[in-house]
């Protein structure tokens, strides 16, 4: 009776996210729009960076070299790197002489993310060129030459205040093939896009690496201070936003990320930086989203082994489960059978999960570039 109760719920778990959870599954090409070089706006192009010598001078290149039909600046913030990154930017520069500038970061306040503290350090110092966006993107992320072009289009031609795409992550080593994917999947589950782009709704998310946002916007919202400290900042960004605006977001193959997660540790430790924080550092939330990754992923394939009504309503679901994964492992150039492995991938994850609040409580959680930017409040 058990085995059928635990199955029955997991069925109608996955009747919900296939058919009712604005079709998070599908991975659809987005129409884009063409944009005309009269209306061409002014771009500044925000990137932090810290200590990313290792990566950085394809992602410059690749700015340097838009298509862009406007006006645009590249501005690199070094966050205070220890290596050679503010060099190699200088180099990369050198492909387009004054249309980058590096501006150096000044110490860290405290109650800002390191993140946060560069973004508005880029902001503040392009203000002088008076642009109407801004671009904000990662130090990993290689921009197809029309990427640019493509954001301010899709801002234009739906008058959007934000628009976000998620990049293509890398995907080469075997850990990564069995996780990546499924970080986008579940990334999407939490914020189906077509309930974020939809006006009417209340969601709202960004991705990080990608995110275009109309400068009087981000005015509106109160800067980049409004988001400080938060930890999912793209996210926190989107709302902030949407409560006075529209965004948008999307998949995307124009631009990829080169940043290698080659090891299961490394992604664990990926996934752990703000998983807890996503919780609100909650006890009862982990143990209530322990218990729901249960239900929902682990249990189909074991119920299966029961036999009667209990593994049928176990297979319904983990075929749905299945199906509904498919498209992000194909969009990832993986064979389909990948996609039977999310009851394994989900377990992953939900260690990492666990991980993540462990290390909140021992007062490393958020660690990122050594420095750790979740900890419990001082008593």
């Amino acid at each position: 009776m058990i085995a059928f109760s635990i199955a029955a719920v997991s069925c109608l778990i996955w009747l919900y996210l296939t058919g009712a959870r604005g079709k998070f599954w599908r991975v659809a090409p987005t129409a884009l729009p063409s944009l005309e070089s009269t209306s061409a706006p002014r771009i500044a192009v925000i990137v932090p960076a810290r200590n990313e010598a290792d990566i950085i001078a394809q992602p410059v290149l690749s700015l340097l070299q838009q298509d862009y039909p406007g006006p645009l600046r590249v501005f690199v913030v070094d966050d205070h790197s220890s290596d050679d990154t503010a060099q190699l930017v200088r180099e990369a520069a050198a492909a387009k002489p004054g249309a980058l500038t590096i501006v150096s970061a000044a110490p860290l306040p405290s109650g800002w993310t390191g993140k946060m503290w560069a973004l508005s350090q880029g902001v503040q110092y392009a203000s002088t060129f008076a642009p109407d966006y801004f671009l904000f993107t990662d130090a990993d992320i290689v921009h197809a030459s029309h990427s640019v072009s493509t954001s301010v289009a899709l801002a234009q031609a739906g008058n959007r205040d934000l628009v976000s795409f998620m990049v293509k992550l890398h995907c080469e080593s075997l850990a990564e093939r069995a996780l990546i994917p499924a970080f986008v999947f579940f990334f999407f589950q939490l914020y189906p896009p077509e309930w974020v782009n939809d006006r009417k709704s209340n969601a709202a998310a960004a991705a990080g690496g990608d995110i275009l946002v109309r400068a009087d916007a981000l005015a509106r919202i109160g800067g980049i201070s409004s988001i400080r400290n938060q930890l999912i900042d793209d996210c926190a960004l989107a709302r902030e936003v949407k409560r006075g605006g529209s965004v948008w977001l999307g998949l995307t193959e124009q631009a990829r990320s080169i940043r290698p997660y080659g090891t299961f540790a490394v992604i664990g430790r990926m996934i752990s930086r703000s998983a807890f924080y996503q919780l609100r550092h909650s006890f009862w939330l982990l143990l209530a989203t322990l218990l729901g990754l249960g239900i929902t992923y682990l249990a189909p394939p074991v119920v299966v082994f029961f036999g009667g009504w209990a593994a049928l309503l176990g297979a319904i679901a983990w075929a749905l489960m299945t199906i509904s994964f498919v498209p992000m492992v194909r969009f990832y150039s993986l064979c389909p059978l990948w996609a039977a492995t999310l009851p394994a991938i989900a377990l992953f994850y939900a260690g990492a999960t666990i991980h993540s609040a462990i290390q909140y409580w021992v007062g490393r959680g958020g660690e990122w570039k050594d420095r750790v930017q979740d900890t419990r409040p001082a008593a």
